[in-house]
């Protein structure tokens, strides 16, 4: 079954690469330096920061359903993310490297299924979970933080 994986746009956060530290502290969000690789996973272009690279970490909200399934945590974003990850069939290395934790969403936002699998693993349970046709789109997250991943839709 045809599959895309989707970052998030970079447009909001742009603009935040501007701000001061103060400023920032005042929207809660952290400016911050890549010091290890992997460590610091971009959520617009899916690839780890090299260190060095300037970081955002921030409070998003990456499921905005009116359901009781409405949640946002915390993702990094690179300062030079620009092009928003979006791939057919293809999963990125910073996804397929890591353990997920993958939830399968109707289209009222409600969650149909879950499950935890390694990233290598991925495409087998995408086709498991689009095989119900309840199942709309589905949430990758780190399984180790938590944290907000990608989105996985239908092609």
């Amino acid at each position: 079954m045809d599959f895309r994986i989707s970052g998030l746009p970079s447009a909001p956060f742009i603009p935040l690469f501007g701000l001061g530290d103060r400023e920032l502290a005042a929207l809660n969000v952290v400016r911050s330096v890549c010091d290890a690789k992997p460590g610091f996973p971009c959520r617009v272009s899916l690839v780890d920061a090299e260190p060095g690279e300037r970081m955002l970490l921030l409070h998003f909200e990456h499921q905005p359903a009116a359901s009781p399934y409405r949640a946002a945590g915390p993702i990094y974003v690179r300062e030079a993310a620009r092009e928003t990850y979006s791939q057919l069939n293809a999963v990125p290395e910073q996804v397929r490297s890591r353990l997920l934790s993958v939830r399968a969403y109707d289209s009222s936002g409600m969650m149909v299924d879950a499950e935890v699998t390694e990233g290598t693993q991925l495409e087998t349970l995408i086709g498991r979970f689009f095989a119900n046709p309840r199942v709309d789109y589905l949430h990758a997250h780190y399984a180790r933080r938590g944290c907000y991943s990608c989105r996985i839709d239908r092609a």
